[in-house]
């Protein structure tokens, strides 16, 4: 799992977007920030923090998993696995790309590109007990967000659940490619739009205030699959 100072690998949806609807954030009360699809040429990337404890943990997204009692997780943007590593048995990563998924098979890890997820023993209805996604979203405009969220919810059972995270202010300016700023307001617009009940949101691992200089705040959504089977 990329860090928040980093590049995220986004992996794409394995399934074929569905009809244009009107895009999300245009039904919520404010316009976001356009969307980036990259750092503007000849940008370096940002300088390392100097204090370790600046840098964005890995923790704090296994403490949200462990709130809602995760179980199995499908990891969608795992990265090179360091969030996959701390996860359940049976849990599985999705990579943006064949490299980042053989280095976390190379860790002992289950992780696959989106392709080669559909063709696996993995892909099973329900097979899931929560869906991790995080420093992902941020990167997607509102089609590809509920794109990936409904090709990919089907895999969780019933009753089971979500968590979206994505950076606050900090660290969504140290990122080389920090794409659109993804709040609560969008991550809830978001769940609800896929059919999603919002357990909770909430800033960690510190109060909402640190994420104006503190790269490891993040907004975290917490919601539960409805009980009734999602469409595929």
């Amino acid at each position: 799992m990329p860090g928040m100072s980093g590049r995220t690998e986004t992996p794409a949806a394995p399934t074929a977007p569905a009809a244009r609807r009107t895009p999300v954030s245009r039904r919520t009360a404010a316009a976001a920030p356009p969307v980036r699809t990259g750092p503007p040429a000849g940008a370096q990337d940002p300088p390392r923090p100097l204090l370790p404890w600046l840098r964005p943990p890995r923790t704090p997204y296994r403490r949200a998993l462990r709130r809602i009692g995760a179980g199995r997780v499908l990891d969608i943007g795992c990265g090179t696995g360091d969030t996959l590593a701390g996860c359940a048995p049976g849990s599985v990563g999705i990579a943006h790309d064949t490299h980042s998924a053989d280095i976390c098979r190379a860790r002992g890890l289950t992780a696959y590109t989106a392709d080669a997820f559909l063709t696996s023993a993995h892909a099973r209805p329900g097979g899931f007990d929560t869906l991790l996604s995080a420093q992902v979203l941020q990167h997607l405009d509102d089609e590809q967000v509920e794109g990936l969220l409904r090709a990919y919810l089907p895999y969780v059972r019933p009753g089971g659940g979500v968590v979206l995270i994505t950076p606050q202010e900090a660290g969504h300016r140290a990122a080389p490619a920090p794409g659109r700023f993804t709040d609560f307001r969008l991550l809830r617009a978001y769940a609800e739009s896929a059919g999603l009940s919002v357990r909770r949101t909430y800033s960690c691992p510190l109060p909402r205030p640190a994420g104006k200089v503190l790269g490891a705040n993040a907004f975290v959504l917490a919601a539960r699959v409805p009980m009734e089977r999602l469409p595929g």
